[in-house]
């Protein structure tokens, strides 16, 4: 439920970067929403993805690896459906059929931010602002394409290009450990973690955030 709205610092700090909005069309497959991100992206891009747009972008380095020459994985995970997280994804569904987006996004939201971001109002507002924004028939297309997500075993291995994976120290729905473990498989992934921030980082901790993607940025290629 993320739009360019939670890159706004980064925008301004990077103004040769862009986002690739639009909710993927309305596709509910990340394969399709891969497609649709291929179909804007320039022939050669360094590529940040934001926990679903990060299995997006490991999508496209199955699809098309030649199209990314750094990638950046950030507040994320590759595990597959895990027990349970079906139920709890339509429990939230229903909550938004029945009750209304904002009592959707009023569930969802606080459990992705870190205590500190909980107590900037402005920012809280934003961010509950751009979710209910995008809409319940967004939210659920986005969750049948995460309750069928490909497998990333066999992906991880092939990626040669400089690599970041970037968390929130706080992120409690993609934590820490889950990002050692996709620096650890990549081969030369580098690990760099926020401290204070939550699942909505780029958001959260703009400036710390930014830092790790000029890093980033500047990492050189393996040779």
């Amino acid at each position: 439920m993320c739009d360019s709205r939670m890159f706004g610092a980064t925008l301004s700090a990077f103004p040769g970067g862009s986002v690739i909005d639009g909710f993927y069309g309305g596709a509910d497959r990340i394969e399709a929403m891969a497609d649709y991100a291929l179909a804007r992206m320039p022939e050669r891009s360094a590529l940040l993805g934001h926990s679903m747009g990060a299995r997006v972008a490991l999508e496209i380095i199955r699809k098309s690896p030649d199209r990314v020459e750094r990638l950046a994985l950030v507040d994320t995970g590759v595990h597959p459906v895990k027990p349970g997280e079906q139920d709890g994804r339509y429990r939230l569904r229903d909550i938004g059929r029945t009750q209304g987006m904002a009592a959707l996004v009023d569930q969802w939201l606080p459990p992705m931010v870190a205590s500190a971001a909980l107590a900037d109002k402005a920012l809280m507002t934003r961010l509950r602002d751009m979710a209910i924004a995008s809409g319940l028939a967004t939210f659920e297309a986005q969750i049948e394409a995460l309750l069928h997500r490909p497998a990333l075993d066999t992906v991880l291995l092939t990626i040669t290009c400089p690599t970041f994976a970037i968390v929130g120290q706080d992120d409690q729905w993609s934590p820490v450990a889950q990002h050692e473990a996709i620096a650890a498989v990549i081969p030369c992934a580098q690990l760099r973690v926020v401290p204070g921030a939550g699942h909505m980082m780029p958001a959260e901790a703009p400036e710390a955030f930014n830092r790790f993607v000029s890093e980033w940025l500047a990492f050189p290629s393996v040779s």
